[in-house]
């Protein structure tokens, strides 16, 4: 893990953190749950946070980018029964492992977090859905849970006020579908983890048919921070509709691959220095910039760019969850593609037949492409198949299947033909 300190404050989620020093006393010593004092000793409005958060120009943090303080400000307070918040910490993108590393070394940042969001939307009870492969981090948010609990931060009537909040741990089981909030709430409610038709929302009909707020692991563990130092002063770390800190997961063809916060609209190329430079010293070839299912960027355009939501999206990509894939000049891009594609295939809930068909032809063109077997018309029929799926399913599984095809053959047709025509790779490349 590495970070970026500005000059005067430290409000980094990981920044300083170690496997040693995640533990509720080490979480008070740097501050932690003073807001939450702050909040429920002077009963700050629930309207102030909001527009607090508002102010900050915080993003969601696991893809969308959705502002938060809109999100949140969705809920109807006044809802006469229950109401539900959860934290989606299913991290099953390939490329990405922010969250877990927020969950192993900072988990009451998460927790004070989400406690402040029921509160300020007059929510008793929140889920904390965690992918489930990585057990040992489960484990250990539910001792932080337990610490939290002991000490008067969850339960009823949080430290003598009459705010009460219960959060709870549970584990998914590894399907990369139950990452799409709908999906997961279905999970959360012991179902087969499909996405749900859209409207209505989970703001008005979500974890079992009550008004629910989702918001991302990062996304939580940065409201602490903005209520400790002010939403503009949060914003001025970042830039214009882009606020604060970003933690970008950084793998690849990179010297030291790794978590690395800095502020929204950090060059890419002061990224790439972070993280030790390209391995080997071999040229940078592509980039995919947000996770396997945001399209490619070409490298020398990449160079460019700077790390924020809407310098991304003005190059063709996303920047989605801040999964920085490099890749060098060796790289095969039908090989990557072939990789990419058949993830996609398997993790396909099957519900929507766009999806269910469409990825398993996407994965089978391409595998014959790389193996020797491609024709010249896989090429059109590539794009004619993505077409056919973007746009057309329930929910963006789909389009993310389709958006890497459709990048790869606009930035990189000619190895593609290379493959079709030579029935090999280019001498340069070789297999991820």
């Amino acid at each position: 893990m590495s970070s970026l300190h500005d000059r005067h404050i430290k409000p980094l989620i990981l920044a300083g953190l170690n496997g040693e020093n995640w533990r509720l006393k080490d979480y008070e010593s740097r501050g932690g749950y003073q807001q939450l004092r702050r909040i429920l000793n002077d009963q700050v409005a629930p309207d102030a946070i909001i527009a607090e958060l508002k102010a900050s120009s915080l993003r969601g943090r696991g893809g969308a980018g959705f502002p938060t303080g809109l999100k949140w400000s969705f809920m109807p307070r006044q809802f006469p029964g229950q109401k539900y918040l959860v934290c989606n910490s299913d991290e099953g993108e390939p490329g990405t492992f922010k969250d877990r590393d927020i969950m192993r070394y900072n988990p009451h940042a998460l927790i004070e977090g989400m406690i402040i969001g029921g509160y300020t939307m007059g929510i008793t009870t929140g889920y904390n859905y965690i992918h489930g492969e990585i057990w040992d981090v489960y484990a250990r948010f539910e001792e932080a849970l337990e610490e939290a609990r002991a000490a008067g931060y969850l339960g009823d009537k949080i430290l003598g006020s009459d705010f009460s909040f219960q959060l709870h741990a549970t584990p998914g089981w590894g399907a990369y579908i139950c990452g799409e909030e709908t999906a997961l709430l279905e999970s959360l409610e012991g179902k087969k983890g499909q996405p749900r038709f859209k409207p209505p929302f989970p703001a008005s009909f979500g974890l079992y048919g009550k008004p629910t707020t989702i918001n991302n692991t990062e996304t939580f563990a940065a409201v602490p921070f903005i209520l400790a130092i002010g939403g503009q002063a949060y914003l001025d770390l970042g830039k214009p509709n882009n606020g604060g800190t970003k933690i970008f997961s950084v793998s690849g063809d990179v010297v030291h691959p790794g978590n690395y916060e800095v502020p929204l609209g950090t060059p890419f190329a002061e990224l790439l220095k972070l993280a030790g430079g390209m391995r080997d010293g071999i040229p940078l070839k592509a980039v995919i910039p947000g996770g396997s299912s945001a399209p490619v960027i070409p490298g020398a355009q990449m160079m460019d760019l700077t790390m924020d939501y809407d310098s991304i999206a003005k190059a063709g990509s996303m920047l989605g969850s801040g999964a920085v894939i490099v890749m060098n000049e060796t790289r095969c891009m039908v090989r990557a593609l072939e990789r990419l594609s058949y993830f996609y295939h398997e993790e396909s809930c099957g519900q929507c037949t766009p999806c269910r068909e469409g990825t398993g032809w996407l994965y089978r063109i391409v595998h014959r492409i790389e193996h020797g077997q491609g024709r010249p018309e896989d090429l059109d029929l590539l794009n004619d198949v993505a077409g056919n799926i973007q746009g057309r399913t329930i929910c963006a599984l789909g389009d993310a299947a389709a958006m890497p095809v459709r990048g790869m053959l606009k930035n990189y047709m000619d190895e593609f033909v290379y493959h079709v025509e030579h029935k090999r790779c280019l001498d340069s490349a070789k297999p991820l």
